[in-house]
């Protein structure tokens, strides 16, 4: 018997997610031990942008260590996942069908913004999933119809997650335990409330609606993954904000959920 799954987005952090003493780190951690065990995921990650939106094909993907400057540790840290290659088919189906732009790949690893929260959630790595690129350089009318195209997925019990930033402005940051930045703290109370509020067409043209958008996201790779959960929820579902944690005064931690 199947059995429907929400959409989730997180935000994920610096790399060192999996070894810090941080409320998202024990939230994450919780949060997998809670969740309705999904048969599969398809994940989005800020950290994967291409020509078209691509899925991956490899069996085994190996763990990408897309960073530099942090503890050599998470260097030895490997999350052994399979892909599961007739759910990538059907993804790929799904992308072609909505008349969005499609590739696939057999060569993409899985970058920080995937495995470190999927680390922490399923650690055992024993879901089989499939990664999904954003489509660099598109907006977020896109991205949202990526969810949309995703959103069936769910009635087959596969978890679709979004992997990004709620406010991502590293060249603005402060000491750890700040006050969040006016700012940081405007975009992200309009950003709830519109959630809350389900405006899809305003979160949709956040750009121009936000309060500080640029400030928040110079470039938009990090809050591409919320479209695409918003897309895959139900049109008249108010989502669920989990969690939220503010990391050195502009860096939003928040977590949703979109049934």
């Amino acid at each position: 018997m199947s059995s429907r799954q929400a959409a989730l987005f997180i935000s994920h952090g610096a790399p060192t997610l999996p070894i810090e003493d941080s409320p998202t780190r024990h939230f994450l951690e919780r949060l997998g031990r809670d969740w309705p065990r999904p048969r599969a995921i398809v994940i989005v990650s800020a950290h994967w942008e291409t020509p078209a939106l691509t899925v991956n094909l490899q069996a085994r993907p190996d763990t990408l260590y897309d960073f530099g400057g942090f503890p050599p540790v998470l260097r030895t840290l490997r999350y052994p996942a399979v892909t599961d290659a007739a759910l990538a088919e059907r993804v790929a189906g799904l992308i072609a069908d909505a008349g969005l732009p499609l590739a696939t790949t057999a060569e993409r690893p899985l970058d920080h913004g995937m495995w470190t929260p999927l680390l922490l959630m399923f650690p055992q790595a024993d879901i089989p999933l499939v990664m999904v690129s954003l489509h660099h350089r598109a907006g977020a009318a896109e991205h949202y119809a990526l969810g949309r195209a995703l959103r069936p997925l769910r009635d087959d019990n596969v978890l679709v997650i979004g992997s990004g930033s709620y406010t991502h402005n590293l060249w603005e940051l402060s000491p750890e335990g700040s006050t969040p930045a006016p700012w940081a703290a405007g975009f992200a109370r309009w950003m709830d409330s519109a959630l809350l509020e389900n405006r899809r067409d305003d979160i949709v043209h956040w750009q121009q609606r936000a309060p500080y958008p640029r400030e928040n996201h110079p470039s938009d790779e990090h809050f591409q993954p919320l479209l695409v959960t918003l897309g895959a929820a139900d049109d008249d579902a108010t989502p669920v904000k989990l969690h939220d944690d503010w990391r050195m005064g502009s860096l939003s931690m928040a977590c949703w959920r979109f049934d």
